[in-house]
């Protein structure tokens, strides 16, 4: 399921689109494989052109902490949300929670930190009833770019190892 992100590039084949104003425009997969597919640079280092020779925009990934806190709800009830969530989007890499809080870890696809932080901050209200997901709020976000998050494992100091991929209790 594809899910729209304000500012971020279709993720697409090479099909074209049409717009209301009649104007095309190709669709390219982020990190096909091919040079300059990406918006980001060629193989040579240069930035990639498109039509008119406007600089492309580029799309990143993003690794997401969104921490949730509230009301004690039945640990039973927790889990199979958080399972009904990662269903429904399985871009979500890990889960974990208890009956007051939960963490929720996942790599998201942007072309900037701002929109990467919207997304991860409508996530939680906007699936609380498909997923039947507890009525709490958003008590942290962190939002790192890819070399970032490399580094913090790197050096040692990263996110908290996560248990394996999948939702699971503290």
């Amino acid at each position: 399921m594809r899910r729209g992100r304000p500012g971020a590039r279709p993720r697409g084949g090479g099909a074209a689109i049409r717009r209301a104003a009649g104007e095309e425009r190709s669709l390219a997969s982020v990190g096909d494989g091919a040079a300059g597919t990406d918006g980001g640079p060629d193989h040579a280092g240069r930035p990639v052109r498109g039509p008119a020779g406007q600089a492309a925009e580029a799309s990143r990934l993003w690794h997401v902490t969104l921490s949730v806190s509230g009301p004690e709800a039945p640990l039973a009830e927790v889990g199979q949300a958080l399972e009904k969530l990662a269903h429904d989007h399985p871009f979500l890499l890990t889960s974990r929670y208890a009956r007051d809080h939960a963490e929720i870890r996942y790599w998201e696809e942007a072309r900037d930190l701002r929109d990467a932080a919207a997304v991860a901050l409508r996530l939680w209200g906007e699936h609380r009833s498909t997923a039947k997901l507890p009525p709490w709020e958003i008590v942290g976000l962190e939002v790192i770019d890819r070399a970032t998050y490399h580094q913090r494992i790197a050096e040692g100091y990263g996110p908290p190892p996560a248990s394996r991929i999948g939702v699971h209790p503290y």
